[in-house]
């Protein structure tokens, strides 16, 4: 099996941030991490609001957020398990990747 790419911080950008949190599923999935006590597998996201989300769509999306650097997955037997990078993100884009998930929870407050 292929290894799964995990750019190191000094190869994560601004612009590949926010291509990966330009689509409101992926931005969903970074918040529901967030406040994950512990990592989740990608099935805990197959409802995502009231849409059920196809297996191969999720993966896409974990995909994208893996490769700009924001979640680390790890396989475990068949079960990719996902966790949010805070800790190695802190310093660098921890204000902007929080700014833009509370304007996120803010927009989704006015729809509602």
């Amino acid at each position: 099996m292929r290894p799964l790419y995990h750019p190191p911080v000094s190869e994560i950008t601004v612009e590949g941030i926010l291509y990966a949190l330009a689509d409101p599923a992926r931005v969903a999935i970074l918040s529901q991490l967030m406040n994950a006590e512990c990592e989740q597998n990608c099935t805990a996201f197959a409802k995502l609001g009231n849409k059920k989300m196809p297996k191969s769509t999720l993966s896409q999306h974990f995909r994208i957020l893996r490769e700009a650097g924001l979640i680390r997955s790890e396989r475990v037997g068949v079960e990719m398990r996902n966790r949010i990078r805070c800790g190695e993100l802190k310093g660098k884009y921890a204000t902007m990747i929080e700014a833009i998930l509370k304007a996120y929870a803010g927009q989704k407050r006015q729809k509602a």
